[in-house]
């Protein structure tokens, strides 16, 4: 199914489904999980938020880009940030091994599953409006993704099916 040692890499908004997919997709393909928002947090000793509410935003994305080139695994599933595709550094260092899956949902249904987002420690910039925020990083994970998957109208199983059905037919060409 997945070539060798590679890994899979998630990206896509918060409430996406990349960590709850990406688990299943773990399990199922017998791969490792790596949540890089927990050993951003490790790293940070505090959580998101409390990085972007003492630090800012862009500590938060600093911190965020150094885990991620630190990141030296094989036959895992990583879970991303959704913020880690502001760094061409730690996108090119991921895609060196692995293959990126953009878990794409609409700004309704981000809205819808992570309801208040200033308890998210989603990494903008003060000013800018959710609306704002998600057309400058959909642009983003679209430009890095090898697979994309629609999920607004899936569930957390349906997305892991078709995302393997996809991970089949890629690996074929």
């Amino acid at each position: 199914m997945l070539s060798d040692s590679r890994n899979l890499i998630f990206v896509g908004m918060p409430g996406s489904g990349k960590s709850t997919v990406g688990v299943l997709v773990a399990k199922r393909l017998g791969l490792g999980f790596i949540d890089t928002d927990l050993l951003i947090q490790q790293k940070a000793g505090c959580t998101l938020q409390d990085i972007v509410n003492q630090k800012g935003y862009l500590a938060l994305r600093q911190i965020e880009e150094e885990v991620l080139l630190q990141l030296n695994v094989e036959k895992y599933v990583i879970s991303t940030g959704g913020s880690a595709v502001y760094s061409d550094a730690a996108m090119k260092h991921l895609k060196r091994k692995g293959v990126v899956v953009f878990l794409d949902i609409s700004l309704d249904t981000v809205v819808v599953r992570i309801g208040d987002y200033s308890l998210r420690g989603i990494s903008k910039r003060p000013e800018q409006s959710l609306i704002e925020l998600y057309e400058e990083r959909s642009a983003l994970y679209s430009r890095y993704a090898d697979i994309m998957i629609q999920g607004d109208a899936l569930n957390q199983d349906q997305a892991c099916e078709l995302l393997i059905e996809r991970l089949s037919a890629f690996h074929a060409h």
